[in-house]
């Protein structure tokens, strides 16, 4: 018996599909930083791509607990003396909510240089519409891998 390394090349990618109404922000974050790394797979290997495309909709209708809204932060930096700026969650909501998936995901993925690339096969909308309808996405359900 031979011990099988997936190469990059010979993955056979798939689109998924998840909606992200009425959910909670990191378990979405969970199952999207899952399948970008193909930890769903067989064949999955730690030093090689074999992860899917996610899109994720609805955005704008995700959930966070408590007082997260209010309490938690982003910060950005220019590098310049006295740039940096903060946002809360709920301006961050208002503004773009696709930051805040990208950002959950971001820091559930590895780092460092494969990660780069991960994060680029996640595709964010605010809304149900999304533009990857020629991929032909599947329907990837939440409730039923809790």
């Amino acid at each position: 018996m031979k011990t099988m390394n997936a190469k990059t090349e010979e993955v056979e990618r798939k689109w998924h599909l998840i909606d992200a109404a009425g959910q909670r922000v990191g378990r979405v974050a969970t199952h999207v930083a899952t399948i970008l790394r193909g930890k769903n797979k067989p064949i999955y290997t730690p030093h090689a791509d074999t992860g899917d495309f996610v899109v994720v909709i609805n955005t704008d209708k995700m959930e966070l607990s408590g007082t997260k809204w209010t309490d938690k932060k982003y910060f950005s930096h220019s590098r310049f003396f006295g740039s940096l700026k903060e946002k809360t969650a709920a301006q961050m909501k208002e503004e773009d909510s696709t930051f805040i998936i990208h950002e959950a995901v971001r820091g559930m993925l590895p780092t460092n240089k494969m990660s780069r690339h991960l994060i680029l096969k996640m595709k964010a909308f605010k809304g149900a519409e999304h533009t990857h309808a020629a991929q032909k996405p599947q329907a990837y359900s939440l409730e039923a891998k809790n």
